[in-house]
């Protein structure tokens, strides 16, 4: 099949909702990107930058290839994301074929990039494979559900390797998550704007959990004080936690006044898992 040459009006259709608020089911959206994307005969990657409220920054083709270098590499996307002040991202890419079906490594692309995503705090909104005659969306739950913290967790399977006693912190685990932590840290730092670029929630399990590691427990006010938030807007975080079955919370007894949390015994094991699927080569 010999791929087509957009022209410049279609080329220019997309920068044109720069400063609009974007969705990954929008009509324009998906009347585009078939006609620019998926009319071409190599595979291609498209990421859509956006900022908290989804508003488009940027728009911009980062990649010539498949699926499979995603795997390789993740990080250009991210640091793409992390320098234009993205929130979140909807990544496009097209199968030449026409087959909109996701292939084995586009799940696992996109599984991947979900996981790095949480941990960096720039959402995947969605990613879509694009063909001629439309797109098909590989996430179609929207993240804003009160059940996303949980099902988020469901994508995780057993990781290779993990050994570790039931109810403990796997060492391996452990390290990647301070490097997770540090990593945050480290943003926090260098570009600020927590409002924008922070993902409590998730920085508060990995607090937790670091925390488990030692065998500590952590009052709420602790756990709000270190997410850097307003403490109103920090512990509905904490509720919205301890609702979803993922943290619990216990009165002190050395101090009935203060309430303890810490990570429930399923949210221990999946976070286990999840640090455990990463290497260090993520973060070069």
């Amino acid at each position: 099949m010999t791929g087509e040459t957009p022209n410049a009006a279609q080329i220019s259709g997309l920068h044109a909702l720069t400063g609009n608020r974007v969705s990954p089911g929008s009509r324009v959206l998906r009347e585009h990107l078939p006609a620019t994307l998926g009319i071409l005969a190599h595979e291609a990657l498209e990421v859509l930058f956006l900022d908290q409220r989804h508003i488009l920054i940027a728009h911009e083709r980062l990649l010539q290839g498949s699926a499979q270098r995603l795997l390789i590499e993740p990080g250009f996307i991210f640091r793409r994301a992390l320098a234009l002040g993205a929130s979140a991202v909807i990544l496009a890419h097209n199968h030449p074929s026409g087959d909109p079906r996701p292939s084995p490594e586009d799940l696992e692309a996109t599984q991947s990039l979900v996981r790095l995503g949480r941990m960096l705090g720039v959402e995947i909104a969605e990613h879509l494979i694009v063909v001629r005659r439309g797109c098909h969306a590989m996430l179609r739950t929207p993240i804003t559900r009160p059940t996303a913290l949980a099902a988020f967790f469901e994508l995780n399977e057993s990781a290779p390797g993990c050994v570790h006693e039931r109810g403990s912190v796997c060492p391996t685990a452990a390290a990647n998550a301070r490097l997770a932590a540090g990593h945050r840290n480290r943003r926090r730092e260098l570009i600020g704007q927590l409002s924008l670029l922070a993902n409590p929630a998730w920085d508060m399990l990995i607090d937790l959990f670091l925390h488990a590691e030692c065998g500590k427990q952590v009052s709420i006010s602790a756990l709000c004080f270190g997410s850097c938030l307003p403490m109103s807007t920090a512990l509905r975080h904490v509720r919205k936690l301890c609702d979803s079955g993922l943290v619990t919370r216990q009165v002190d007894p050395l101090d009935a006044r203060r309430s303890l949390v810490t990570l429930s015994n399923y949210a221990l094991e999946r976070v286990n898992e999840y640090f455990c699927s990463y290497t260090n080569n993520l973060w070069k």
